[in-house]
This record gives structure tokens, C-alpha cells and sequence, in this order.
């Protein structure tokens, strides 16, 4: 399953992410070829990168950016009624602005960039894929996510560097000796059944058990809270290193993994999560203009491959506006 990103989109974002390797002098010779030709495949690669890398060194200029959160990209909140040229002017205005945000988010991502090229297997945005690892075990891949495989004579160990993934452990038994162990966001989760889902939340990572146990271990101490704990099925746990390992009983994992069945399902969500999920998955990116707007609650259930329908529900139900820009969508 996957979502088609307009052409011109993939350009600007594949460029972004060159520029940030770049910029951090991390290339390998054969990342440097793979760039040459990508170049010369088409007038439109070089001049987007040129774009990309003066779009760095201008934000550079800026001085130290806060990380942004992971939510619904907020703007000034544009005062209703508004008609005619004045409406219109205000919507480029607020398009505009947000042009630039995302441009920023687009940049800070760059560590990511990193990992994902070091990545066995990484899937793009709106793309869910299965793999079928050595052992027979299978990993489900949500979009924009990435895994390394660290196999070994004493442990089968897979690294997720982004995203979120459903495990599928081939458990322990007759030729199979070695423990399955997945490693993600400073901890460690240790197959003691077959099916759990790992994925961030927060500074730190989430795990919730659809089959069997697990165990969950950080690798540090953490500043205060436990260390390890064990996971039972339809159980969910959240962890980082400030607050060490706490259960999350708010999390119901058949909920947060439906994007495995090809949907996302919210009960009683604001919009701004519910826009960021959307965000995931679909090609532009949904911005909520206002904050009491991005506050209101959600409930629904929607298909993956069908999220411009999505959108209309929302706006329908909610009894708000959307205006449609090449990348973008207001919702306001």
C-alpha cells in the first residue's frame, strides 16, 4: 500500500535530504556517485538541491532552532468572516508561512536522514511493507520507518531507527536457539511470545503486546522510575530516560497498530493528532490555523488508501473550511 507523492514534491524532499548530508560532510564515496547521477538524471534534481542547500545556509543565519514538536504545524489564527481580495491575500499569507515551516521541519530532520541510509530496509511516506527477516520472523514497517539487522550466532537483534513496526517473532524453540530482541530509543524489547508493535512516543518509545509477553529493558538507568518490566498481551508501556518505564493504559494497541489493516482509527482525538497521522501517511501535509480549532475532538476510522476522503469528513463534520494549495491543505 501506498500513497502517490506529486513528482515535483519528491524532488524538493529527496533534495532536502541530500543537502542536509551535505552540509554535515557525511558522504561516503559511494553516496557521492549516487548523487552525481542523481543530478544528471534531471535538470530539475540540481536545481532543487541548489535550493534546498541556500535554504540551509539562509536558516543557518537564524541562529539555534527549538526542535519542533510532533503535531499539527499551528498558525496565526485568521479572524472570520474574511471575503474577496482580502480573503484570498490572507490565505497565500497564511500558505506562505507555513511553506517556511515546513521547510524548517524538513531541514531539523536531518539525523534522521542519517539513520535511514544506514537502514536494511526503510519504507517511504504512505508505503506499508512486510518483511520476512533470516530467521522466518516477519516485520510489518508503518510508513516512514527503517530497521537494521545486527543478527548474530548468539541473538537475533533488529535496530528500528524511525517509525513504528509490528514484530512477528519466530519464537524460541528446536533449531532456533537464539533470543529476538529489538532495540529502539535507549531500550531493549525481548520477544518472550511473538506479536508486539514498537514505535516512538514522545523523547522515548511506546511497545504494546498484541500476542503473548515481552520484556522491556533501557539500556541506562533511567533519572528516576523503573528500568525493565514485563509486557503482557493487550498491555501497552511507554518509556524514556527521564521517567524510566511506566505502563500506558490509555494506549490500546489494536487501535495504534490498525495502520498494519490499512486504517487509522481515532476515538475522541484532537485534530491536530488526528492531522499529524494524516500527515504521515498522505503526500502534503495538513495544517490546522488555528489552536481552538487544532483542540477539537475527533472520533472516526479512516482507510489509508482513501485519505483525501478523509479530509472531507472531517471538514464536514466539524463544519469548517479547507483550501487546497499545491502541497498543502488549511484546514481553518
Amino acid at each position: 500500500m501506498s500513497s502517490q507523492i506529486p513528482p515535483e514534491q519528491a524532488i524538493r524532499e529527496q533534495a532536502a535530504e541530500w543537502a542536509v548530508l551535505l552540509e554535515a560532510g557525511c558522504l561516503s564515496p559511494g553516496q557521492e556517485q549516487a548523487l552525481a547521477e542523481w543530478c544528471e538524471r534531471d535538470p530539475r534534481h540540481a536545481r532543487a538541491l541548489a535550493f534546498a542547500r541556500a535554504t540551509w545556509a539562509d536558516l543557518g543565519r537564524l541562529g539555534s532552532l527549538d526542535e519542533p514538536q510532533p503535531a499539527a504545524l499551528l498558525l496565526p489564527q485568521l479572524p472570520r468572516p474574511v471575503t474577496g481580495r482580502r480573503r484570498r491575500s490572507r490565505l497565500r499569507l497564511a500558505a506562505s508561512a507555513a511553506a517556511v515551516l515546513l521547510a524548517v521541519f524538513a531541514v531539523v530532520r536531518g539525523p534522521d536522514t542519517v539513520q535511514r541510509l544506514n537502514a536494511d530496509y526503510v519504507t517511504s511516506r504512505g508505503e506499508i511493507r512486510q518483511v520476512v527477516l533470516p530467521d522466518g520472523s516477519k516485520v510489518d514497517l508503518d510508513s516512514g520507518s527503517a530497521i537494521s539487522l545486527a543478527y548474530s550466532d548468539s541473538e537475533r537483534r533488529v535496530r528500528l531507527w524511525s517509525g513504528d513496526a509490528l514484530f512477528d517473532a519466530v519464537p524460541i524453540g528446536g533449531k532456533e536457539t537464539r533470543p529476538f530482541v529489538v532495540e529502539y530509543a535507549g531500550a531493549t524489547t525481548r520477544a518472550l511470545g511473538t506479536r508486539f508493535v514498537v514505535g516512538g512516543e514522545g523523547q522515548g518509545g511506546w511497545v504494546g503486546m498484541l500476542e503473548h509477553s515481552t520484556r522491556v529493558s533501557l539500556l541506562e538507568p533511567p533519572a528516576r522510575g523503573v528500568a525493565e518490566r514485563l509486557l503482557e498481551e493487550g498491555q501497552s508501556l511507554r518509556y524514556d530516560s527521564q521517567h524510566g518505564i511506566r505502563a500506558w493504559p490509555e494506549q490500546d494497541v489494536r487501535r495504534a497498530s490498525a495502520w498494519q489493516r490499512g486504517l487509522l482509527i481515532f476515538e475522541r482525538e484532537p485534530l491536530a493528532k488526528v492531522a499529524e497521522q494524516i500527515n504521515r501517511y498522505r503526500g502534503g501535509h495538513v495544517v490546522i490555523t488555528d489552536s481552538a480549532l487544532a483542540r477539537r475532538e475527533v472520533s472516526g476510522m479512516f482507510r489509508l488508501d482513501n485519505l483525501d476522503q478523509a479530509l472531507v469528513m472531517l471538514t464536514e463534520e466539524l463544519k469548517v473550511k479547507r483550501v487546497d494549495l499545491p502541497g498543502l491543505t488549511l484546514i481553518y
